[in-house]
């Protein structure tokens, strides 16, 4: 039997001043999926969110919770009829209200079944020693706690987050989302959380859906999304990535590391390859001796040491290639600092490599 999703918008279309911000918009989450829609800043993912929970009205396209239609163009099912949940960055915790009263806002019905409601998601939220306390005097970390406990208090079917956790200490961010995700799957409500960090669409999605200037441009598990990106700027979005460009001759292309089969291009076609940081390999038992043609990974390249930094988990070091003068990044696990100056072979993963025509 086939599961009708929870939340599923169709062609959904927004204009500001004659220009599309939401763009022929279609997706679906099912029950108990987290689904995160990622974007830079001004691609229309904040916008997609107001449309979803009724507070803005798309120019055309559907919404549909549980297979029932709640909003088009003729038809509307106000915001409060909707079955959603809603989480702000700011929070909007009310100031004069305590803990328990904040949570229970949006209930209805009898008090002592409310009481235990409230008293059931401060727990889940580690939250229970707080409950007669007021927004003011808690952490930030603590009034997301209450926030996420007020916004699923009234069983939410859906359940939107915008940004919820951008104003939160670095330190802090982690565990809160790791939190969160396990109350919200804990609660089965389908999540659609809006945000422009991939570590945090990576670290909570079950699947992501790219946006870019108003589109939906690539969607599918997180695995997928960063190991077989539709383009470059797709991924260049989820990490650092070098290019190396060059031009299709027989369904070959010319590059430092030798030759690249890119069938299914035409001849003279200019392409990027592109490959990240840590699929760049520096191998230190070539060093000296040359380059050797049998290599399993292709032919190595040369190139000097531009300058090197310590990040940390691992060193990035930057090389200028004596093939073209071009610039390459490799990530080395632990500390690696060559001096400037020293020169290396390098090696690249050709199955990690993407090859893209240029735009």
């Amino acid at each position: 039997m086939t599961q009708i999703p929870r939340l599923e918008i169709r062609n959904i279309v927004r204009r500001f001043d004659g220009q599309a911000v939401v763009d022929n918009v279609s997706l679906s989450v099912m029950p108990g999926q987290v689904t995160c829609l990622l974007g830079p800043s001004g691609c229309g993912k904040s916008t997609t969110l107001r449309i979803i929970a009724g507070v803005e009205m798309q120019d055309s396209g559907e919404i549909y919770v549980d297979g029932a239609l709640v909003c088009d163009t003729r038809f509307r099912i106000p915001p409060e009829g909707r079955s959603i949940g809603l989480m702000f960055q700011d929070f909007a915790l009310f100031p004069h209200l305590s803990v328990a009263g904040n949570v229970a806002f949006g209930l209805k019905g009898d008090k002592a079944e409310n009481r235990a409601r409230v008293e059931e998601l401060l727990a889940k939220v580690n939250m229970s020693r707080h409950i007669d306390s007021y927004p003011h005097q808690l952490s930030g970390g603590e009034q997301q706690r209450v926030a996420l406990a007020r916004a699923l208090a009234p069983r939410p079917r859906i359940m939107l987050m915008d940004e919820p956790f951008s104003g939160l200490d670095d330190r802090l961010r982690d565990e809160i989302r790791d939190q969160t995700l396990e109350v919200l799957k804990s609660e089965g409500a389908a999540v659609l959380l809006v945000t422009h960090e991939p570590s945090e669409a990576m670290r909570m999605a079950d699947e992501i859906a790219l946006m870019r200037s108003g589109k939906i441009v690539q969607q599918g598990a997180p695995y997928n999304i960063y190991n077989s990106p539709v383009d470059r700027s797709a991924a260049a979005f989820f990490s650092d990535i070098n290019v190396i460009s060059g031009k299709v001759r027989g369904a070959l292309t010319d590059t430092p590391f030798g030759q690249f089969l890119t069938p299914g291009i035409a001849d003279g076609t200019e392409v990027d390859i592109v490959i990240r940081p840590q699929h760049i390999r520096i191998d230190f038992d070539r060093a000296g001796r040359g380059p050797n043609p049998t290599a399993q990974d292709g032919t190595p390249a040369r190139g000097v040491v531009e300058r090197a930094r310590f990040m940390g988990a691992e060193s990035l070091v930057e090389f200028r290639m004596d093939y073209d003068g071009s610039i390459l990044r490799a990530a080395v696990p632990s500390v690696f600092l060559p001096k400037a100056g020293t020169p290396l072979w390098l090696m690249i993963r050709r199955d990690r490599c993407f090859v893209f025509p240029r735009r």
